[in-house]
């Protein structure tokens, strides 16, 4: 499979207004058909690589000017796409860098399609499929943990993850064929205790790399909290803390928040939806009524929930409803207001739903704030490891091809264990090991290439 041969152009910067925008042009005639509509001191043909120059950016058939510019050339092998790119830095308004495009094209470039750039960087050899699906994910990135995580696959952690794991398939493949070559030189059973040992191996491997997927869909995706609880327990207060700025109205008078209101923010690194909803209770009013049975999609659309109770007021029967949710629901329990004399019966509640879901919180308190920032990342995100220690692996074509290679690996142990001859052992390691080359692309299909890289922006 190789990359187009034509050369490709395209805006690599968001459109809006700016001081500069860039203009990414890739391909073997990149050079020569900017150089027609460049005028210069100098041919860019006749330039060194990676050198940037001064000039304007002229119509092809009447060099009228279109915009000043700076054009940047690099000279293949040693550009994001292995083949020649030249970068037009315009100015960054709409009509300037629609103009100078348009001109790129008539000149003899033709419109990138979406991931092109970096779908030609993966077919010329420079990134596997998994570094590719790396840049998306940095893109994409929500906070700077994403960032960093999204980098470290970039730089190709997970690549050598998997290529460790392929490795060490290939050996017990080796094995397996010396034994069948050369009977007399190895003995089969215990080259099948050799590959039932690996096999385990190789799946707790696998295991591990499955286990941080968890890790990688929250940082690419986010999680959804809800705040539930009564009417004026807090829970637009709560929010207000979180988002730094004061997002929902906040009084003394039960029933003000008639509405779902959601906010983004960064807590810990993990991207969250912040959801404050109606408080929950009995009523009559028509529009109150219309927000409470929001609220309650809410919770069930919900990964997480925090339920809001007042410490300064025992129990009601609607909040055993809500303590009731957490059977079901990943969360914990906020006692509020206790800079108040306090009237829960905190007892019940850690019963209810285990000490280590229920804390103690002062809206007026900077620190229990902190520490209920740092709770519901512990139990958001597991322990306390960074999720950016292991592979990023949030896709779900990763988690996928994972999962039938052990499915592979599971065939090689049930054969081993009942007595299969090698060469039937043999088949299904090779399967997981071609499976397990999906991830990074070893074996690619048309297909799925466009399905992924399709998903890319314009000019990446």
């Amino acid at each position: 499979m190789s990359a187009s041969t034509d050369t490709i152009a395209a805006i690599a910067t968001a459109m809006g207004e700016a001081s500069i925008a860039v203009i990414r042009v890739s391909g073997p005639e990149a050079i020569t058909i900017v150089d027609r509509i460049f005028l210069s001191n100098s041919k860019l043909k006749d330039c060194a690589t990676h050198t940037v120059h001064y000039g304007m950016i002229n119509k092809i058939d009447d060099q009228s000017v279109i915009d000043e510019v700076l054009v940047t050339v690099m000279r293949e092998p040693r550009t994001y796409t292995r083949e020649d790119v030249v970068e037009v830095s315009t100015h960054g308004g709409w009509q300037a860098v629609q103009a100078v495009l348009r001109e790129i094209i008539r000149a003899g470039a033709r419109y990138a399609e979406p991931g092109e750039f970096t779908k030609r960087a993966y077919l010329h050899g420079r990134i596997d499929l998994s570094q590719a699906e790396g840049v998306m994910e940095l893109i994409a990135a929500q906070t700077d943990l994403a960032r960093v995580a999204a980098l470290r696959q970039v730089q190709g952690t997970l690549k050598q993850s998997i290529q460790a794991i392929r490795h060490n398939m290939l050996e017990v493949l080796a094995r397996i064929e010396v034994t069948i070559d050369y009977p007399e030189h190895d003995d089969e059973q215990a080259t099948s205790e050799f590959v039932e040992e690996k096999a385990k191996g190789l799946m707790r491997r696998l295991h591990d790399l499955l286990d941080e997927a968890l890790h990688g869909r929250i940082l690419r995706d986010g999680v959804r909290l809800a705040i539930v609880g009564r009417p004026n327990v807090g829970k637009s207060s709560l929010l207000n803390s979180l988002v730094k700025v004061d997002r929902a109205i906040v009084t003394d008078i039960p029933g003000t928040t008639r509405d779902v209101i959601e906010e983004r923010v960064d807590i810990g690194g993990i991207p969250f939806a912040i959801v404050d909803t109606a408080g929950i209770r009995e009523t009559e009013d028509i529009v109150e009524k219309i927000g409470v049975a929001k609220s309650r999609e809410v919770v069930e659309q919900a990964d997480f929930i925090v339920v809001l109770l007042d410490g300064s007021r025992p129990l009601v029967e609607t909040d055993l409803e809500l303590l009731g949710l957490l059977a079901h629901k990943k969360g914990f329990v906020l006692i509020n207001k206790v800079d108040l004399p306090i009237a829960i019966d905190t007892d019940f509640v850690d019963h209810q739903v285990g000490t280590e879901r229920v804390m103690l919180y002062s809206t007026f308190s900077h620190q229990d704030l902190l520490k209920f920032e740092q709770k519901i990342c512990h139990f958001v995100a597991g322990s306390g490891q960074q999720v950016s220690d292991a592979p990023f692996l949030a896709s779900n074509r990763h988690i996928m091809l994972l999962e039938e290679t052990l499915d592979c690996l599971q065939n090689v142990l049930d054969s081993v264990q009942e007595g299969q001859t090698l060469d039937l052992v043999a088949v299904d390691m090779q399967q997981a090991w071609i499976t397990l080359g999906e991830v990074i692309g070893e074996t690619p299909r048309e297909d799925l290439l466009d399905q992924i890289f399709s998903q890319f922006c314009l000019g990446k």
